[in-house]
């Protein structure tokens, strides 16, 4: 990477983690996305059972393999070949679990977290059950307001995601939201972490690479 542009993302991630711990989060920056693999690795030592949202993010760290190969228990809803029973099964599963591991849709340089779900599985992962939760977030999702994390999500991730899912909304075809009412839509669920959630640890990951969308 150019070194002005990793200056340029680590003045950003390093501004967002100050107000992120002022909030009350947990945070820190990493430059690597093995560097936030080392991180997850110690905190996966005192954990049985390790729930995973639905994020491309976490995949694209390639650690699960390696926690179910310690005989952890990876509580994982995207595994293929699972009926719809054992999706939801494993979807209320990773509200108890001893470390729930996910992304944010946008966090913002003011400290705050932003996500958008269809089915608010992740999103209740994040704020109340999981004995740890953490967030990973590549360095393209920090952005300067609540304003920018929302059009970010709309134009940007929502878009993306519906297309890899490949799912019949407007925004998989057109790039963009037009706040359709398609029975198929996935966002239907915001929350907004102004402040870390009373009763659960959340640590909050940024990494100076592009991760997931």
């Amino acid at each position: 990477m150019d070194p002005n542009k990793a200056w340029w993302i680590e003045k950003r991630a390093e501004k967002t983690r100050e107000k992120l711990e002022a909030h009350e989060f947990k945070a820190l920056f990493v430059r690597t996305k093995e560097e936030a693999v080392q991180e997850i690795r110690r905190h996966v030592a005192s954990a049985q059972t390790v729930g995973v949202g639905g994020s491309v993010t976490i995949r694209a760290l390639g650690i699960l393999d390696e926690v179910e190969s310690q005989g952890k228990k990876v509580l994982d809803h995207w595994r293929p070949g699972l009926s719809k029973e054992e999706i939801e099964g494993i979807r209320m599963a990773q509200l108890t679990c001893d470390l729930f591991l996910s992304s944010v849709n946008a966090v913002t340089m003011d400290g705050e977290l932003i996500n958008i779900d269809g089915i608010g599985n992740r999103i209740n992962g994040t704020v109340f059950g999981p004995g740890k939760v953490i967030l990973v977030a590549g360095y393209q999702k920090i952005v300067e307001s609540i304003e920018e994390g929302m059009k970010r999500i709309k134009d940007v991730a929502a878009p993306l995601n519906a297309k890899r899912l490949n799912v019949d909304v407007p925004c998989a075809k057109l790039g963009k939201c037009v706040d359709c009412n398609s029975p198929n839509r996935i966002c239907r669920v915001i929350a907004i972490h102004e402040r870390k959630p009373l009763l659960t640890d959340v640590l909050v990951i940024l990494v100076g690479e592009e991760l997931g969308f």
